[in-house]
This record gives structure tokens, C-alpha cells and sequence, in this order.
């Protein structure tokens, strides 16, 4: 805990097996009081792994659900075990687990509701091994989504995220895509409930291991953030009023 603020990290897990272990071995479990890992019907051992490691919380779908399924599970499991800050953290080891105090003390000292760290923010995301394309399609939306939901973060697409249990409770993130774009929407419905954002530099790291998509389903996640951005705006501006901002 931190400020007597319970602190629970959130494992989306698809076929994790190689790099899990790795990665819950370097959260710092002198402030995480719980893990929550859900296994997205894995076609490897990623369950069998987490049962070794003794995680308290694991829940395996009968069927694979997706990216967005996967978080949606992850954070009703975290407000069901009364957590008041979840960090939400890929087991493939692409971001590190070191970063987890910087981003609960933010939240625990009232400064921000959410945190996102950042691959952008410095020079490491094209030293860390990010393919050229990911890192120009990623600058592009990002711009895009700027100008349309009038913010000025350095990037949207990062899978590092800390949130209080305020915005939990406010956002109806089960409304959301169980797809890629679940991401993004939920970051459309923290700026349309008025919460604001910090970012803090994340160091990159792309290997074999590390999950990513591939280009086809690059290309339909980036077509379904442009969406989001414009549904956002059009919502502000009076136009749209979807069941993501209700």
C-alpha cells in the first residue's frame, strides 16, 4: 500500500509462458498488495507458469475474448478485490515493472487519476528496437488525435497504465471494443469524464518474445483509433452521443 491505498496490478495475459516469470519477479510487491492475471485461452502454458509463481488471482477464458476482453476482466476483478490503484502491465516483458512505484505514488499523492508511461517522451522508442512504420504511424495518430480531442499527450498507444479506482468507477469501459482499439476508447472516455493524465518516460524494448501486431491488424487498429477520435469530437461539439460516453 501506499497511503493506505491498495495497489493492484493486472496481468492481460496471451500466450505469456516466456516472459511472465520475468516480469512478475521485478514487481515490487513492497507496495503491490495483489495480481490479478487473466489468460486469454493461451495456446501455450502461460496458466500452468502463473500457477507456479503462486498469483493469488488467475482466471483463464474459456475462449479467447481479445485485447479489450482481456482488460475488461482484469479490471472488474481488481474493483471487485477493492483495489484504489490499478496498474495495468503486459506480462511479454516489453515494458518494465520498475516504473510501477513512480506511477502508484502519483495517483497515491492525488496529483493525477491516471498515468500512462510513455515510449515517446525522450529519444528510446527507434533505440529500443520499435519497427520504423509502428513509430511513424504512432506520431501520426497521435497528432491526429491531439488536434481532434484537443489534448497534448506524447502518445495513446502505450499498454502501460496505472488508474485510480475514481475513474474505474466513472468510465464504462465494459461498453468498450473487447478489440485493440479498447485502449483508445477508454482514453476517449478519461478525457470526456474530465480526468487528466501524466506520462513518464518508459524505456522500449521490442525482442521476439514481445507480443505485436502484425500489419493487417495494425492497419485496422489505427483506422479504429481515427474513429474514436472523431466520435470524440463530435461528441463535444454536441453531434454524438454513443453508449462510449455515457
Amino acid at each position: 500500500m501506499i497511503n493506505n491505498q491498495k495497489i493492484v496490478v493486472v496481468l492481460p495475459a496471451y500466450n505469456a509462458s516466456k516472459t511472465l516469470e520475468q516480469t512478475y519477479n521485478e514487481i515490487p510487491f513492497d507496495i503491490v498488495d495483489d495480481v490479478v492475471l487473466v489468460d486469454d485461452n493461451s495456446l501455450d502454458n502461460t496458466s500452468e507458469v502463473a500457477n507456479r509463481l503462486e498469483i493469488k488471482h488467475i482466471i483463464k477464458h474459456d475462449k479467447n475474448k481479445g485485447y479489450g476482453g482481456n482488460q475488461k476482466t482484469c479490471y472488474n476483478k481488481a474493483l471487485e478485490l477493492n483495489a484504489d490503484i490499478v496498474i495495468m502491465l503486459h506480462p511479454d516483458y516489453q515494458y518494465t515493472p520498475k516504473l510501477i512505484h513512480s506511477m502508484s505514488y502519483i495517483i497515491a499523492n492525488g496529483l493525477y487519476d491516471v498515468v500512462i508511461a510513455s515510449r515517446i517522451l525522450g529519444k528510446g522508442a527507434l533505440k529500443g528496437g520499435m519497427p520504423l512504420y509502428k513509430y511513424i504511424a504512432n506520431r501520426f495518430l497521435t497528432l491526429t488525435q491531439n488536434i481532434l480531442m484537443n489534448q497534448k499527450l506524447s502518445e495513446y498507444h502505450t499498454g502501460y497504465r496505472a488508474f485510480s479506482k475514481k475513474v474505474l468507477q466513472t468510465v464504462k469501459y465494459n461498453n468498450n471494443s473487447d478489440d485493440f482499439v479498447f485502449d483508445n476508447e477508454f482514453l476517449a472516455q478519461v478525457f470526456d469524464k474530465n480526468f487528466e493524465i501524466a506520462e513518464i518516460t518508459c524505456p522500449t524494448k521490442y525482442f521476439e518474445e514481445a507480443s505485436s501486431i502484425n500489419l493487417s491488424r495494425s492497419i485496422k487498429y489505427g483506422l479504429g483509433v481515427l474513429k474514436v477520435s472523431f466520435l470524440y469530437f463530435i461528441n463535444k461539439i454536441g453531434l454524438y452521443k454513443g453508449k462510449m460516453f455515457q
